[in-house]
């Protein structure tokens, strides 16, 4: 299956440049691109991507905005892509507020072009992009500025058995999949499982979600990572 991608970004040499990178490859098919976010959202709307690699800076209409509106569109608008922010500094304000957003993670726009291009077919997956140990860094920063732990999402913990509680622990801190299933001695397949059953309980969209979540309610604090 070919993964549509489109590109929002208000420099069109980055825009070249990643369009001729990714429809260089086999699987991947640039469908449309943007120079700010308000044509962004409109480009989404009329070519149906999988993902949206957003910029967050940019005139008119900035990424989170942008991303925003993707991904909580009117009602009768099916489709909803998953965003892919790109962002040029480690530590973004607007990334932490993306996450929560619902983007499904990011990228820096100095990464090794294999780093991009993998990126997209993990983010087209259903996966979030947060191996990167500066997205677990930048989360644990931006939760360690904010208030005590809030109570309403320490009160949905409570819906979950202490097995879906550990795991999803162990996804706040930076693991994947794999080491879940190596931690807690549990097929990987049985891993997936609690995953799911954890987003669907808690109402998250995927693992970036996730990790705010975990922060949020205190299940783990900046630095309990790694």
């Amino acid at each position: 299956m070919t993964i549509r991608v489109i590109i929002v970004d208000d420099q069109a040499m980055v825009r070249a440049g990643f369009a001729a990178l990714l429809s260089a490859q086999a699987d991947i098919d640039v469908v449309g691109e943007a120079p700010d976010g308000r044509q962004g959202v409109a480009v989404a709307r009329s070519t149906h991507p999988d993902v949206v690699l957003m910029d967050v800076r940019m005139p008119e209409m900035d990424g989170l905005s942008a991303a925003r509106e993707i991904l909580d569109p009117p009602p009768g608008v099916v489709h909803r892509p998953k965003v892919l922010m790109l962002t040029t500094f480690d530590i973004d304000d607007y990334v932490y507020e993306a996450l929560r957003a619902g983007a499904s993670g990011f990228l820096l726009k100095d990464a090794p072009p294999a780093d991009l291009i993998a990126a997209v077919r993990v983010v087209a997956s259903g996966e979030a992009l947060l191996a990167p140990s500066v997205t677990r860094r930048l989360i644990a920063d931006f939760v360690q500025q904010r208030p005590a732990p809030r109570k309403e999402p320490r009160l949905r913990l409570n819906g979950l058995t202490p097995r879906e509680t550990e795991v999803l622990e162990l996804i706040a801190r930076g693991l994947s999949n794999q080491e879940i299933a190596g931690h807690l001695v549990l097929a990987e397949q049985t891993v997936k499982t609690h995953i799911g059953r954890v987003l669907a309980k808690l109402d998250l969209r995927d693992r970036a979600q996730a990790v705010i979540f975990a922060y949020e309610a205190g299940l783990v604090r900046p630095g309990d990572h790694g």
